[in-house]
């Protein structure tokens, strides 16, 4: 092997090791190993896939750039919305809870 191919191996290596401990630590996965396999398949596919709505947003909003998975999904949870169902069949949307985070992620672009 190459210094260069283990360069790339190690940097490979790393980010899998980073995205593990994000999971882990900040996306909170619960322990695996007591489920049957079609769980861990779905515990798993539902964590990378609110890890990746999370990159996607740093990637979106400058201003998350810097923030930590942990602050995002933290500003996200504190978020809450009431919805009234009115007599008409329309729906009203109330939401609460804001913070410069989650209303940067709600206004969009």
């Amino acid at each position: 092997m190459t210094v260069t191919e283990a360069l790339a191996t190690y940097r490979k290596k790393d980010l899998i090791e980073k995205i593990f401990h994000s999971l882990k630590n900040e996306i909170e996965i619960k322990p695996l190993r007591a489920w049957s396999d079609a769980s861990i398949y779905g515990a798993i596919l539902v964590e990378f896939i609110a890890q990746r709505f999370i990159s996607l947003m740093r990637y979106e909003f400058d201003e998350l750039k810097h923030n930590s998975t942990k602050f995002i999904k933290k500003s996200l949870l504190n978020l809450t919305v009431t919805i009234n169902h009115m007599k008409s069949g329309a729906k009203n949307f109330i939401y609460a809870n804001f913070d410069p985070m989650n209303t940067l992620i709600l206004r969009g672009k």
